[in-house]
């Protein structure tokens, strides 16, 4: 089962108040695997929801390691708001030892286990195992440890660079009964960090231990990686499984495949499905978008001519309507802010197109003509597009310190790639402001008048810094700026905005990633987005960051662009792709699942774009109102904006939660589905209604 509910509606809530009210107040064991940055605010969420709870921080597996780390299982309270270790301490081992009837001898109240999923995937580091033969018939060769036998490869022996960075292994039929022998050719190395990864312990060792397993932001592990080989594991390790999500898919069909196979395999391998690439294609076939291109040429031979055909299969972005009807509809449960808009502040999306002025307009029309020359010169090559798309989005914003931007391509006479020249960079001056910079420190100097904070987006923040010039000019204004950096970890950046706003910071300026999932940047009514990037889910996520439960103030989200640029197709192209996305989700906008304007990908699309289309079209201001109809609810609120917000956001105090009770959360507000029906935990409904566990 998965809820897929917008940033902001409450999914911790809704996966805690499902665990409660499906226990029948009885008391429940259950795990969480989250981003790292939300442990704690899950620990605190579990403390000011449920009754009589006791939570515990998985911290890790390892013998030793720093002692001023807290290792093992260590429980936490909460003390004035802030999550501290205090109370018991064990490990996983123990709790495999003790089992599920001694743990409840041990906790007879309910028990939440909180794990970041960085810290579940971590295991210990390997090396090669193999021996070498000293003498006889196999002199100098590479031996199997556990046969003492070659190590072959259809009849070719295989020599220490054959091992590279595999793991490599072996099948050794046994002498007496003849069966086949696992024989891995890696161990664990000693030498380093001695520890297992908690979550392949638990899924190894502890099936269906607890009762209940939760993984929130699970479109975050739809990758081939090992946290998205940790959500596999983590459906073995309870009884009943909840994925949380707000951005189910970002366009293409297959983003769901993984997620499919990894929470419910039985069901995709009985439709005929296998894991792997094979599986994904055949699955992109039935429910996706694919472009078939053929290419026929005709060649001579010396007395005869000769046609060569060759196929190019690719995905594109776009979904059946059956992706939702098969297995979404009955498995997911949609909940959107809207659905509980009466009880919020309106929320408003809009995006704010500044003219350019010379002579930046002159410089950016020179390089666009140069990187288009390009394109059309090298049609297809990977890395012209790549340069066009960062510094057509990047330059306006930093107009100097490129200087000649290089693209390379395969010489058949050479076989080597070899670099060439894509354009030449004009560098203007750094210490002057520029139209939507000016127009940004405008925007925000008005938002706080009317005393709301704000919180600035940039994504370039490597080589051209886009976020240090921003907060050089919000400083010469005279405004109070904050810059959350990616260094500063994650499981202190909810502490980084309460320090700062004791400061009286005004503005925050970061990536948009670092605040993607789990923040609720409440104190910041104003979210400006100076650049956006091109990841549709950060996109969401981070723009929903002030509109949520708790949220006493109307909720303004602006977008800056320079009109009739690469930054306004980009801002027209994630709009587009993000109606599929909620068609997915269960709101149907009226062009329907054809949104797309048939580009595979951001990178082909604004090259088209750029080569081809020339803005020609709908602006990225009429894409994104078509958006906001999709939710009218949003904009239809009845509460104002007090006259003096300065003094009503400063006499608010949010009450805190009161923990809730079975009969306090109704089953019926909770979504109407089966989860995992093979594994019933307690008798159905008596009513004969599918309920979410």
């Amino acid at each position: 089962m998965t809820v897929v509910a917008e940033c902001g509606a409450g999914k911790t809530l809704i996966a805690l108040g499902s665990m409660l009210v499906h226990s029948n107040g009885r008391p429940f064991t259950g795990l969480v695997m989250a981003p790292p940055h939300l442990v704690e605010k899950w620990a605190r969420e579990a403390f000011r929801t449920l009754p009589h709870v006791r939570v515990f921080l998985i911290d890790d597996m390892r013998n030793g390691g720093n002692s001023r780390e807290p290792h093992g299982i260590n429980e936490v309270r909460l003390r004035r708001g802030e999550i501290v270790r205090e109370g018991m301490h064990t490990s996983l081992s123990e709790l495999r030892r003790l089992g599920r009837k001694g743990w409840r001898r041990l906790c007879p109240e309910t028990a939440i286990f909180c794990i970041g999923r960085e810290k579940a995937k971590l295991s210990y580091f390997w090396k090669h195992c193999y021996g070498r033969s000293r003498s006889g018939r196999y002199l100098g060769a590479l031996t199997n440890p556990d046969t003492g036998s070659p190590i072959e490869t259809d009849g070719v022996r295989l020599t220490p660079v054959d091992f590279d960075k595999k793991r490599l292994h072996e099948f050794a039929e046994l002498p007496k009964d003849g069966t086949a022998k696992y024989c891995p050719l890696w161990q664990a190395d000693g030498s380093k960090i001695v520890r297992m990864a908690p979550a392949e312990y638990m899924g190894r060792y502890m099936p269906e231990w607890f009762d209940y397993a939760i993984a929130d932001e699970i479109h975050q592990l739809a990758g081939d990686t090992a946290q998205g080989n940790a959500l596999g594991v983590l459906n073995r390790t309870a009884r009943r499984f909840l994925g949380l999500t707000g951005t189910l898919l970002s366009g293409y069909a297959d983003d769901l495949f993984n997620t499919l196979f990894r929470t419910d395999a039985k069901r995709m391998t009985l439709d005929g499905y296998e894991w792997g690439s094979a599986g994904r294609e055949r699955f992109t076939r039935d429910f996706g978008v694919i472009e078939t291109i053929e290419r026929i040429t005709i060649e001579d031979n010396a007395c005869s001519k000769k046609t060569k055909k060759t196929v190019t299969i690719k995905r594109k972005p776009g979904a059946s309507p059956l992706l939702f009807g098969k297995y979404l509809m009955d498995h997911c449960a949609f909940i959107g802010l809207e659905d509980i808009s009466d009880g919020l502040p309106t929320y408003r999306e809009e995006v704010v197109s500044v003219g350019m002025e010379e002579p930046l307009k002159t410089a950016y029309e020179e390089l666009e003509k140069e990187i288009t020359a390009c394109l059309k010169e090298h049609r297809g090559n990977s890395s012209v597009v790549s340069t066009m798309l960062n510094t057509l989005l990047a330059w306006p914003d930093h107009p100097y310190g490129f200087g000649t931007l290089y693209g390379s391509e395969f010489n058949p006479e050479t076989k080597s790639r070899e670099s060439f020249v894509i354009a030449e960079t004009v560098d203007l001056d750094p210490h002057q402001s520029y139209a939507k910079e000016r127009a940004l420190i405008k925007e925000v100097k008005a938002q706080l008048v009317r005393g709301r904070k704000c919180q600035v987006f940039a994504v370039y923040t490597n080589k051209h810094d886009v976020i240090e010039r921003l907060e050089g000019l919000f400083r010469n204004e005279g405004i109070r700026t904050g810059v959350l950096r990616a260094s500063v970890p994650t499981h202190k950046r909810e502490s980084w905005y309460r320090e700062h706003l004791r400061r009286g910071v005004d503005v925050a300026i970061c990536h948009p990633k670092i605040v993607e999932t789990g923040l609720d940047l409440l104190d910041f009514p104003t979210i400006l987005f100076h650049e956006t990037g091109y990841s549709l889910h950060t996109l969401r996520q981070s723009s929903r960051r002030s509109w949520r439960i708790g949220q006493r103030r109307p909720v303004e989200v602006k977008f800056f662009a320079y009109s009739g640029t690469m930054q306004e197709v980009c801002l027209r192209l994630m709009g587009k792709k993000l109606l599929v996305a909620l068609a997915m989700e269960g709101k149907f906008a009226s062009e329907g699942l054809q949104a797309i304007d048939g580009d595979d990908d951001m990178l082909t699309a604004m090259a088209r774009e750029l080569v081809e289309n020339k803005g020609i079209g709908e602006s990225a201001d009429s894409v994104w109102r078509a958006l906001g109809q999709l939710r009218p609810s949003m904009f239809a609120s009845s509460h104002k904006e007090p006259e003096n917000a300065a003094l009503h956001q400063a006499g608010d105090t949010i009450p805190g939660m009161l923990p809730l009770t079975a009969e306090v959360i109704s089953s019926a507000a909770i979504a109407n589905a089966e989860l995992i029906p093979d594994r019933p935990l307690s008798k159905s409904n008596e009513h004969g209604q599918l309920s979410l566990f």
